[in-house]
């Protein structure tokens, strides 16, 4: 009997070292032993991780900062692999190529974060900018990515970080489909996210089979799925995939090449200003077209899909335009076209006029008002003096402003609904306003300073 079980003792060792000298030539490795701590640090808030059955375990504690069980190692290049259980009600996420600096809000955790969640919102698998940018990957435009996550089951995710793409998958379903290039390197961290409601107190998360790849990662890559929209944050610069589906830079980020006055013959000699990849119109007094004046494309457009980052100061005003024609007003004003609001709602006086909120940001000035399509958390605007962004989306007459990569507003031009909407605007006195068939598209100069960037366009 003893010589039976030693054998089979023996076996069972010699198949165990066998499975991890085959992991091992397959370039994998635990970034987690299943045993203790000893590779991590926590950071920042005080709830409290532990491991139990060889899974990593983390349980809300109200009233305390975000808590992160951080890798001391960081991470550049890497496929991460683990599974995740998150009791409902509670938010979490994996921090990657993160940081924590003494001179960055006193060590606060800042990076990319993979969402772990299970709100009717639905975004677990996209990717947040902890503590910095915000949504940069939400997952507003990928239905079949917002249905990858099983509430109250464990969830296989899966995460690839190689140059400036950022791919997530969730069960085999990608999720997140991003280029970035700001930070390249850092921890890779398991939230406890902080709660404020007592209800939520005690809630676990706990992960397992935490595996890390950080070499020959172009054959390991997983399939881009078609259901994935790729969201681009680099400067002024087109990605491979962009141009093949027909993108174009509509600035090309150092001159006026493009754009003109929109009462002028040439760009205007005074109140826009070029530096260092950034187009900006000069504050002046407030006024419509007072100083430097719009400035619109050469070009007309008729169905396209267009998108510009911009970025407010406080108490900013401006708007991007489009089917506008110049000629319908020769006189002092801005451009006639249809707008996308750009506005600082808390300090502009603007927000309060108009009808309902439809001078807002994001909404299609004075006619319809702005609102989150996805929840009822408000609006998904970074802030002011942090970059935002502008998609614009016309098909067919179908038209769309996304604000952040959230849907705001969503009309048809050539409805009714929409010809009532005008008769009871200021644009009731210009004949077949928004409805012409091609136009320009135009950047507002309304008196405050405002700044553009990465403006691209592609025609259907």
């Amino acid at each position: 009997m003893g010589f039976i079980k030693s054998t089979k003792w023996f076996l069972a060792l010699l198949l165990c070292g066998t499975i991890s000298s085959s992991f091992a030539q397959d370039g994998w490795e635990m970034l987690f032993n299943g045993k203790d701590f000893s590779n991590f640090e926590q950071l920042n808030g005080n709830a409290k991780y532990k491991v139990e059955n060889g899974e990593m375990v983390g349980t809300s504690r109200l009233n305390t900062p975000n808590s992160f069980m951080a890798t001391k190692k960081k991470y550049g290049d890497f496929i991460l692999e683990f599974e995740v259980y998150v009791e409902n009600g509670l938010n979490s996420g994996v921090q990657f190529r993160s940081l924590s600096l003494p001179s960055y809000r006193d060590g606060r955790v800042h990076g990319y974060q993979c969402e772990i969640e299970t709100s009717d919102r639905k975004w677990a698998g996209g990717i947040y900018d902890e503590a910095r940018r915000g949504w940069l990957y939400p997952l507003s435009r990928n239905e079949e990515g917002r249905n990858a996550f099983k509430p109250g089951e464990w969830n296989h995710y899966r995460i690839e970080a190689i140059g400036n793409t950022i791919r997530t998958y969730i069960n085999g379903v990608q999720c997140a489909n991003l280029v970035d290039d700001l930070t390249s390197e850092g921890f890779i961290a398991f939230q406890v996210h902080s709660i404020h409601d007592e209800a939520l107190e005690g809630k676990i998360v706990k992960w397992k089979n935490i595996k890390i790849k950080t070499s020959d990662l172009e054959n390991e890559r997983n399939r881009v799925a078609d259901h994935a929209p790729e969201i681009s944050y680099l400067q002024n610069e087109l990605t491979p995939n962009e141009i093949r589906k027909g993108w174009r830079l509509l600035w090309d980020g150092k001159t006026t090449k493009g754009w003109r006055g929109a009462k002028l013959d040439g760009f205007p000699q005074k109140g826009w200003n070029i530096e260092d990849g950034i187009l900006s119109v000069s504050a002046s007094d407030g006024g419509e077209s007072t100083n430097g004046g719009d400035i619109v494309t050469t070009q007309a457009f008729s169905d396209f899909e267009l998108s510009v980052d911009f970025k407010l100061t406080e108490g900013g005003n401006s708007g991007i335009k489009y089917f506008v024609d110049p000629s319908l007003n020769k006189g002092a004003g801005s451009a006639i076209g249809l707008e996308f609001q750009i506005l600082d709602d808390k300090k502009h006086p603007d927000a309060k006029k108009g009808k309902n909120g439809n001078r807002t940001v994001g909404s299609l000035y004075d006619l319809i008002r702005a609102e989150n399509f996805e929840n009822s958390r408000g609006k998904n605007f970074n802030g002011i003096g942090k970059w935002n962004n502008a998609r614009i989306v016309v098909k067919d007459g179908h038209v769309e402003h996304w604000l952040n990569n959230v849907k705001v507003v969503e009309y048809d031009r050539w409805s009714q609904a929409f010809k009532a909407l005008v008769e009871k605007s200021k644009y009731e006195k210009w004949k077949d306003f928004g409805v012409i068939p091609e136009g320009r598209i135009l950047l507002q100069d309304h008196g405050d300073q405002v700044f553009f960037r990465s403006i691209k366009v592609r025609e259907f």
